[in-house]
């Protein structure tokens, strides 16, 4: 008896002492595999599990780089919109180029810059205009989208190369090309985060800005680098999910990917007011998301209302956080 109540007494001061908190999106995604598993006998097949990762890395690449973005206190509600837009530009180079593998050498490094632009765009005036993010990215959503249809003539862009879908629908040890590129992209990003003054400058921003002021850290400067790596990642998004497609449509293209990539954010962890993340907890939430998503299709529910509960696990995710606080 005293035995038993010794490991009782271990276990209370575990809990007690542990911040489970942190641990919240990783228990909520073990269990959701596991219910998962029970609801569905197609939902641990290789192939739909290669399909949800697939479908996740595209929002979870621009995830990454939100997170940067929310920590330091911001938001950026243009990524969908410069998704279609970078997109397009990218099937116009392949096809200027001639198709082959320069030629999507030369298009992905031009959709970086453009990436890169669009980014340093928002995150300028966002800075030296002193503009509230959310008014900025807004107003660069309605461009963006404006200028892909423009240049698109409202019509949709298409490849005629035949090289270029290989680096979208393509596998590396069985393992799509663009979960590689997202997993790689996390590590960099934690170390990123992590391990850099960068990192903890923008963490130390979204927990009190006029204090980190005080201590000599150029706020404007992380502020707008942190815009520059969601222009970035939003590009390798372009480039991976116009080679899937091998091809762009101006205007669904990226629809809704701001809210399921600032939604994976959240669901990972990251404060919205800002200061604490982690790109683990952006990647588990990416996941969370991707098979909730999954798992609606393979129950049948109706298209109409997986939007419903896709905003009620933000709502939850929101609230827990509120109390956590």
């Amino acid at each position: 008896m005293k035995k038993s109540e010794t490991y009782y007494d271990k276990a209370k001061n575990f809990l007690k002492s542990a911040d489970l908190s942190q641990y919240g999106p990783l228990i909520a995604l073990i269990i959701l595999v596991i219910v998962s598993s029970f609801a569905s006998p197609y939902f641990l097949k290789w192939r739909n599990i290669t399909n949800v990762l697939r479908q996740i890395s595209y929002t979870g690449i621009i995830a990454l780089g939100m997170t940067f973005v929310i920590i330091a206190g911001g938001i950026d509600l243009s990524v969908g919109a410069m998704t279609a837009f970078v997109g397009g530009i990218v099937i116009i180079m392949v096809n200027h180029f001639g198709g082959g593998i320069l030629a999507i050498l030369i298009a992905t490094g031009v959709a970086i810059l453009m990436g890169a632009a669009a980014g340093a765009f928002n995150g300028l005036i966002i800075t030296k205009g002193k503009v509230a993010p959310f008014i900025v990215t807004l107003g660069t959503w309605g461009m963006f989208r404006s200028l892909t249809l423009y240049i698109s003539g409202a019509g949709e862009f298409r490849s005629d190369s035949i090289l270029f879908p290989e680096l979208g629908m393509g596998y590396i040890l069985r393992i799509p090309i663009p979960v590689w590129v997202l997993l790689g992209l996390a590590v960099f990003y934690g170390i990123l985060l992590n391990r850099t003054k960068f990192g903890r400058y923008a963490c130390a921003i979204g927990s009190n800005e006029r204090v980190a002021e005080y201590s000599a850290i150029n706020v404007p400067k992380i502020k707008f680098f942190t815009y520059i790596i969601t222009g970035v990642n939003v590009a390798i998004t372009s480039v991976l999910l116009s080679s899937r497609l091998n091809s762009i449509n101006p205007t669904t293209a990226g629809s809704g990917f701001e809210l399921d990539a600032i939604a994976a954010v959240i669901i990972g962890g990251t404060a919205l007011s800002g200061g604490t993340g982690s790109i683990l907890g952006t990647l588990i939430g990416a996941i969370i998301l991707g098979i909730v998503n999954n798992m609606l299709n393979l129950l049948g529910v109706s298209p109409y209302l997986q939007g419903t509960v896709r905003g009620l696990v933000i709502i939850g995710a929101v609230l827990i956080q509120r109390q956590r606080s």
